[in-house]
């Protein structure tokens, strides 16, 4: 295991050499919170892809893979739909001209909505991320022998570090790294799967075969799998709780650091290229664990080893010394969610709450220096607050924390989503409707929390999110009426948002610098280095066959670098 160990250790080094290049960029807030707006689509199309998976990509989805077949790619299927719908939606989001996304729903709603949207997500958000470090740290615990509280330090560390010196900068740059990595890799496991297999007719063969053949159905029957998930209303259900996310004024803060209209477009398309193939490369490996690793799957020492299934079939077919690149890439996928909720906490912190409350007591607007200096102690703060939260959940194996937030997210998340849903595509819709819609979505959760917790009685997601879905309809024709009772004032505010929404950004009289020159060289450079030391590999024993693995994944990534390098050059 020392090559893997060393393989995790200079890859994490490179994040944060990555991070540290970028900080000379971070000049004012929005540097910090958004890039300055300077974010070319690759980039940002990138970091927001990466933004949306996480190690769960690689344990519980590849475990639903590996336990009920394809049926649960709806989820991606929906991805790829609502960024498909974003190639239109981004150029709109970015029109807002927000630096954070709490300022779009201000501008759309009240300031009132404004403070409780951000007021909420100061609970949710770090408690997100520190279960994710939590599963992750587990994860690599169990795979590479390390103890868990080691991991969690570590982990969190290494994104405190470079999120703290080059803020949103940063972020994209080693979530572009990251994808890099992962991408490449994935690939690489899809065709040797594939190989392993005997190609794509003999893989499809199995989905016949008497063992699997009643699991690997695409549509389960009722009482098949617990909570009549993979059903057809589960896959219905699920594909619109999915896309909604996709095609809501929240969806605003990932296109805020594109450069303009133009890029968001491509952003969103590249980013949907990626999901697109990701949807197909990722979960074959864990299918083929199923079909010819089973044993070796169950044999992990784990409460649920099919969670496990990607990285023992990676441990199988990948050659000598890549499996700690692929833990790696692991650890990415995790990383850079993680990453991207840090960074987008500490803008609201200091772009929206900081203010208010300074102008309440009639004090001036900070400096650009004091307020780069507040984004990054409040990072540093949030990340340590996250580091520990982790770290009780590793020590008290009976803490309920971790179940009171995937209960917090399961009952509040959704009605929390509905008005900012909604007053994206209902212009009359009156900022007290964002509160009177939340009330009736409610509903329907708190008698789930009810008749869970005094009956103990599960409701599955299916069912629960149907009437949430009914209770929100009724909360909007219940207040569409008060837009008849607006002021003028507020008429005006919202006819000017969309007004701007629909508005295409000019970057050279709006923005006017650009930065594509460091974002082409810096990690045009960083991948030229990474596809080079990947060529190390090949002075590990390995078979002829391997190394022309390694080779072709080397040059992959240092033809990618070299691409880079060379379009930079235009730029200068």
């Amino acid at each position: 295991m020392t090559l893997e160990y060393c393989t995790l250790g200079v890859y994490l080094i490179i994040l944060m050499v990555v991070g540290s290049l970028f900080s000379k960029m971070n000049k004012n807030l929005s540097d910090f919170a958004r890039g300055g707006a300077q974010g070319t689509w690759w980039m940002v199309g990138t970091s927001m892809f990466m933004g949306g998976i996480s190690a769960f990509t690689f344990t519980g989805n590849a475990s639903a893979a590996y336990t009920a077949g394809p049926t649960f790619l709806v989820i991606y299927l929906a991805n790829c739909v609502g960024l498909a719908l974003c190639i239109f939606l981004g150029p709109w989001f970015r029109q807002t001209r927000a630096t954070t996304w709490a300022d779009v729903l201000r501008e759309r709603f009240h300031v009132s909505v404004e403070q409780f949207s951000v007021c909420f997500s100061l609970i949710i958000q770090p408690i997100s991320s520190a279960t994710q470090l939590y599963a992750l740290s587990i994860f690599i615990s169990a795979i590479m022998g390390l103890p868990t509280p080691w991991v969690i330090v570590v982990l969190g560390f290494i994104v405190v570090f470079y999120s703290t010196t080059g803020g949103r900068w940063a972020v994209m740059a080693t979530d572009f790294v990251q994808g890099l990595v992962l991408f490449a890799l994935t690939v690489l496991m899809f065709f040797l799967a594939m190989q392993k297999i005997g190609g794509i007719e003999a893989f499809f063969s199995y989905f016949q075969d008497p063992r699997f053949a009643e699991d690997f159905k695409f549509v389960k029957d009722p009482g098949q799998f617990p909570d009549d998930k993979f059903t057809w209303k589960w896959i219905f259900v699920v594909f619109i709780l999915q896309l909604q996310g996709y095609i809501n004024l929240g969806t605003a803060g990932k296109f805020l650091s594109v450069k303009d209209s133009r890029h968001a477009r491509w952003a969103a398309a590249w980013a949907c290229g990626l999901m697109a193939i990701g949807t197909i490369i990722w979960f074959v490996p864990p299918m083929v664990a199923r079909f010819l690793f089973e044993s070796e799957v169950m044999a992990m020492n784990m409460k649920e080893p099919a969670t496990a299934s990607y990285a023992v079939i990676s441990a199988q077919l990948l050659p000598n010394g890549l499996l700690g690149l692929m833990l790696a890439a692991m650890l990415a996928a995790t990383m850079s969610s993680m990453d991207t909720g840090l960074n987008g906490t500490t803008g609201v912190i200091v772009n929206n709450i900081i203010p208010r409350i300074r102008g309440r007591q009639g004090k001036p607007d900070l400096s650009d220096r004091v307020n780069l200096l507040l984004c990054r102690t409040f990072t540093v703060l949030l990340g340590i607050y996250i580091i520990m939260v982790s770290l009780l959940l590793a020590f008290q194996k009976e803490l309920a924390l971790f179940d009171a937030y995937l209960m917090i997210a399961a009952v509040v998340g959704l009605p929390l989503s509905m008005p900012i849903f909604l007053g994206l595509w209902i212009k009359r819709l009156h900022w007290r409707s964002y509160f009177i819609i939340i009330g009736a979505s409610l509903l329907p959760s708190l008698y789930f929390v009810v008749r869970s917790s005094l009956w103990d009685e599960n409701w599955p997601i299916q069912d629960r999110l149907v009437w949430i879905y009914g209770f929100s309809l009724i909360g909007v024709l219940f207040s569409l009426p008060l837009w008849k009772g607006a002021t003028e004032a507020y008429k005006a505010q919202v006819a000017k948002f969309y007004e701007k929404m629909h508005k295409p950004v000019d970057f050279a009289t709006e923005i006017g610098e650009s930065r594509d020159n460091a974002q082409y060289k810096i990690l045009g450079w960083t991948a030229l280095t990474i596809g080079c030391m990947i060529l190390l590999y090949l002075f590990v024993p390995n078979t002829f066959a391997a190394r022309i693995q390694i080779l072709a994944l080397a040059t992959l990534i240092i033809t990618i670098g070299a691409g880079l390098i060379r379009v930079g050059r235009r730029f200068r």
